[in-house]
């Protein structure tokens, strides 16, 4: 479910990219194309397109996609009820933020391309107690995002706590996938960086 359906897209594209989007931008090959989850009127392609990579925007909204079409491809299509759209297709970033399926979880890790990386933040527990989303369907539990990513992808770096202005509990992700697998399955997954959690004050 999109969390934000009350604004408007062009309210929406007027925000400002995400801090943790911009910090990892760097991670993303460059001139790779950037995959956008639930990308809303499309802040993020913009921002990426800025920086010279081609883009794809999903999202459910008609009116979205027609904002976001100003800063790359776009595909309408509603990746709750539907089949995912993008099935075989691999990008050098996915990028998802204010947004959780958890159907669409291993879909979303399996877009990333060998040497890509996907950048993900959303809302997680304790949000409930500072304003909405509050359900738990919306609601990242703790370390479900970390484990998401953990099984296929680097992690590089992993947040999980409070901010502040505005008040909100997230978890975020940034996740590479390396340019070969393990040497054998007895090495198992590449250990995951140390968490680094945000305090509350």
């Amino acid at each position: 479910m999109l969390l934000s359906p009350s604004a408007s897209p062009a309210a929406h594209t007027a925000l400002a990219p995400s801090p943790w989007i911009c910090r990892w931008t760097h991670l993303v090959p460059d001139g790779g194309t950037v995959l956008d989850v639930a990308c809303g009127s499309g802040r993020h392609m913009r921002w990426f397109a800025q920086h010279g990579h081609p883009t794809l925007g999903v999202d459910r909204s008609p009116e979205a996609i027609a904002a976001a079409g100003a800063f790359g491809q776009t595909l309408q299509a509603d990746i709750e009820s539907g089949p995912w759209p993008l099935d075989g297709r691999r990008f050098a970033g996915v990028v998802v933020t204010n947004y959780l399926w958890r159907e669409r979880l291993p879909d979303i890790v399996a877009a990333v391309a060998p040497g890509g990386v996907l950048l993900y933040e959303t809302f997680a527990q304790g949000n409930e107690t500072v304003g909405k989303p509050s359900r738990p369907d919306f609601l990242l539990a703790p370390g479900e995002l970390l484990a998401a990513c953990a099984d296929e992808l680097r992690i590089v770096a992993y947040e999980d706590g409070f901010l502040a202005e505005p008040d909100r509990f997230v978890q975020r992700v940034a996740a590479v996938r390396p340019l070969q697998p393990p040497v054998s399955a007895a090495s198992g997954p590449m250990p995951p960086a140390p968490a680094r959690h945000l305090l509350k004050p």
